[in-house]
């Protein structure tokens, strides 16, 4: 029997497999019948099949163009996914939650991708900013995703309890670092010195202030303009790093510390509301040295929500009349940057500008908030938008027109590549959260067949999906044993074991569906947008 390490860790291999030729007349059943002559090999990797070329053709490169981007980089010499593009190094912004989305292809890498920022923090606490392939910086704290969140999700699917005891070692001392240099308005909040701090490169957020810290040490405040501010972004990172850092202390049996880490992490929630949020705007910005506000709408709102710091009344508040607004950031390619018809929107759209595109990194964190808010349907549309964009592309790139879809910045862009692969996953496939399996029981748009398998402790899931009539029939099989025949398009939720748990609605519009049991009961439902149903 493989171990999960064994099982995940030989997908880059399995990326070079021969391509089944689908055509039109293809079956699911087909399909499942070449994977299963794959023997062994097909518990190496995820693995997704469709009659849709242009789909089928964009992923494969995706799937082959990713090793490529893996390397060493400076003083750590385990082979890490790198940024890829222009950007020769890992980030701590995004390279651990990239290692994260990887970690069903090659989870060493997964792995890697966090203890190199473990492995170079320094003595007194402070993580890279980045670690590129001829040097270490720590010129800005650069941080988005909080590492403790990507660590703690990372040890559900390793159960390695010394990678988990270094992440809560590490990831204590860095939040201890923050709070002695980044709080030196004694607000207990995580203030940003420079425009690099956010990641936010060339946005209006910080125009004509220094994208780096004084002698490119993140310890030291420019004294230019209205430095620091309170930064609600960079604070709500340090709140959820705070809450994995609680559930991590909670697993390692440190019950005390673990309230400690819930009594600060309530702290610096209540802090954020209490200086960055603007009621009569219902938005967060930033606060200068002066007491003002930063009046600028921009994705800092956004990584506000994707730490879970406003509760769901707010949150729907702040949904309506911003985020799926489109006149701000509900454009036809979710999420501008700057809200479209914010003054501060740049027009030209250079390169690498925070200040309007939507940016893939954006993309690719959204299902961390969407879906912990209810708001799956829309999450749908969101994905189909920039996999059909990726789709139309030549190249791997970074950032999209909001309104075109039209892509620039760079080409093998890992970031970019990823959200392909998660993506199709998560629309046409099946993916792993924690204990539970979730089934995305829909077609890719305009094919007659696909395929979807993805290894797990319990044996290999597969959904094979094949068109009949007007409508599309899911069979859903895990470790060779069918759990559920389904005819529509909804998501079928499972225990680990494959038993089925609940429906949940993924689509705009209300979807019937018919359920067919193993033990021949058949039943229909109908589920509406982000409704879920028990089963």
């Amino acid at each position: 029997m493989l171990t999960r390490r064994q099982i995940l860790g030989r997908a880059a291999a399995l990326a070079f497999a021969p391509l089944l030729p689908i055509t039109a007349r293809s079956s699911a059943a087909a399909l499942r019948g070449y994977e299963t002559q794959m023997g062994e090999a097909s518990a190496a990797g995820p693995i997704f099949r469709t009659s849709d070329a242009r789909l089928q053709s964009r992923y494969n490169a995706a799937v082959d163009a990713l090793p490529g981007n893996k390397g060493r980089v400076f003083k750590f010499s385990a082979p890490v996914l790198k940024e890829g593009a222009r950007y020769a190094g890992v980030w701590l912004e995004c390279g651990p939650h990239e290692g994260l989305v990887y970690s069903p292809f090659d989870l060493d890498v997964a792995i890697n991708n966090h203890r190199v920022f473990f492995d170079l923090q320094r003595d007194d606490g402070c993580i890279p900013c980045a670690v590129r392939i001829d040097r270490i910086e720590f010129s800005q704290i650069q941080m988005v995703v909080p590492i403790a969140a990507t660590a703690l999700e990372l040890f559900h699917g390793t159960q390695d309890e010394d990678f988990l005891q270094r992440a809560y070692r590490s990831a204590s001392a860095w939040d201890a670092w923050l709070m002695r240099y980044r709080n030196t308005r004694s607000t207990g909040l995580c203030e940003a010195f420079c425009g690099y701090d956010t990641g936010e490169d060339n946005s209006a957020r910080f125009r004509g202030l220094p994208w780096m810290c004084p002698d490119r040490d993140a310890r030291i405040c420019p004294k230019v303009g209205a430095l620091p501010y309170l930064a609600p972004d960079l604070s709500a990172t340090v709140y959820g790093g705070r809450r994995a850092l609680a559930r991590m202390a909670r697993i390692l049996g440190k019950h005390n510390e673990s309230a400690n880490w819930e009594e600060s992490a309530e702290k610096i929630r209540q802090a954020i509301m209490k200086w960055c949020f603007d009621p009569a705007e219902v938005c967060f910005y930033d606060v200068d040295v002066n007491g003002q506000f930063v009046r600028i709408r921009c994705v800092e709102l956004i990584v506000v929500l994707g730490e879970h710091v406003v509760s769901q009344d707010l949150f729907d508040s702040i949904y309506l009349r911003h985020i799926h607004n489109p006149k701000e950031f509900w454009t036809p390619f979710p999420f501008p940057s700057v809200a479209v018809d914010d003054p501060a929107f740049n027009h030209e759209m250079p390169d690498n500008c925070w200040g309007g595109p939507s940016q893939v990194l954006t993309a690719l964190r959204a299902p961390r908030w969407m879906e912990h808010y209810g708001k799956s349907a829309d999450l749908t549309h969101l994905m189909r938008q920039w996999v059909n964009a990726i789709t139309r592309s030549s190249e791997f790139e970074q950032q999209v027109n909001p309104w075109t879809g039209a892509f620039s910045t760079g080409s093998a862009y890992s970031p970019c590549m990823l959200l392909l692969l998660d993506f199709v996953a998560r629309l046409y496939g099946v993916k792993q959260e924690g204990d539970a399996l979730q089934w995305s029981c829909r077609l890719p748009e305009g094919a007659s067949d696909s395929f979807f398998a993805l290894p797990t402790s319990r044996g290999t899931a597969e959904l094979s999906i094949r068109k009949s009539g007007a409508a599309s029939v899911s069979d859903l099989t895990l470790a060779g044993r069918n759990i559920l025949s389904l005819s529509g398009v909804c998501r079928v939720n499972t225990d680990a074991a494959g038993k089925p748990t609940s429906l949940l609605g993924t689509e705009p519009a209300p979807s019937r569906v018919a359920l067919s049991w193993p033990d021949g009961r058949e039943e229909t439902r109908t589920v509406a947008p982000d409704q879920k149903i028990q089963l």
